[in-house]
Order: structure tokens, then sequence, then C-alpha cells
């Protein structure tokens, strides 16, 4: 996925302002794709500059207020249903299991502690972020919801790994 992808869906659904959609990276898309500032900034410059998306209104202080054009819905439909997924393997935390052999077992055990223990917070404040939600009956809030519970359940299965793995560690 890209954030030019991510951009253009979230404009889909209502024009916003950069403000409006780094808030919502950081509250709604945090668990699925993390955005800065400056990324995000960029991003808008690159998509206005090539016709995805336009300036629909202007306020106070330079604020600008984007929305998606018919050209930005018709990449974002592409991508969506004609581009395959990157399903690319890496995962840097699986990486460093594999290599715990390398160092004691309390070391390893320690280790994969920390690893349930961050998939606990995880699942916890993905809890706490789903009873703060104003739910609406929305594409956004239905598929929003969704993906929430995949991080919830991802967060899960970590959590109970990591609680099986060391009980594995002689």
């Amino acid at each position: 996925m890209s954030l030019r992808h991510a951009v253009l869906g979230m404009l889909d659904e209502a024009p916003a302002s950069g403000y409006d959609l780094l808030r919502r990276f950081e509250q709604a898309m945090s668990n699925v794709w993390a955005a800065t500032q400056s990324q995000l900034y960029g991003e808008l410059g690159k998509l206005e500059k090539a016709g995805l998306i336009r300036v629909h209104a202007e306020g106070p202080r330079g604020r600008k207020e984007y929305e998606i054009t018919e050209e930005g819905r018709v990449e974002l439909r592409h991508w969506l249903v004609e581009v395959k997924p990157n399903r690319s393997p890496r995962n840097e935390v699986l990486l460093r299991v594999y290599f715990l052999g390398s160092v004691s077992p309390d070391k390893a055990k320690e280790f994969i502690e920390y690893m349930g223990e961050n998939s606990r917070e995880r699942e916890e404040r993905l809890t706490e972020l789903e009873a703060s939600i104003d739910w609406g009956d929305d594409n956004a809030a239905q598929y929003g919801r969704l993906v929430l519970e995949w991080g919830k359940r991802f967060s899960a299965m970590s959590r109970e790994w990591s609680e099986w793995a060391v009980k594995q560690i002689d």
C-alpha cells in the first residue's frame, strides 16, 4: 500500500484538509498505515500536481481542503481491485526470533515476553479506541470496524503466541 492510495481513499469519503487527514492517520489508520506530517503534505502536493486531487476550499491561514478528482477515483479503484497487494514476508521481529539462539535462553525469553507485552498493550489501545469511536453507518465506519477488529485479533494472536513461545525455550 502506498500513502498515495491511503490519501485518495480518505478523500473519496469526504473532502479534508491536511490537518484533518493527519488526525485520521493518527486515530483511525495507525493500526494499518502511519504517516508523518511532512510525508502527508508532500504527498498532497504530488497528488494535486498529478491531477488526482484538487483544492476544494481555502480557509484562514492558508488552510486548504482537498477533494478527490474523477481521475483520482479511477486510480483508487484500479489500485483497490486490479493491483495485487504486496505480500512481502519481511518481519523484523520474527527475524530476530529466528536468531535468538545466539543469546542465552533467559535473554531469549525476555525478548519474547517483551513482544507479548507489546501485543497486549496494542490490544488494549485498540479496544479503548473502539469504545471511543462514535460509529456511524457510513463506509468508513463499516470497513474501519473490520480493520480495527483485525488489529485486535492479530494482537491477541501475537500475545498468545508469545506466551506459548516462552514455554518452548529450554
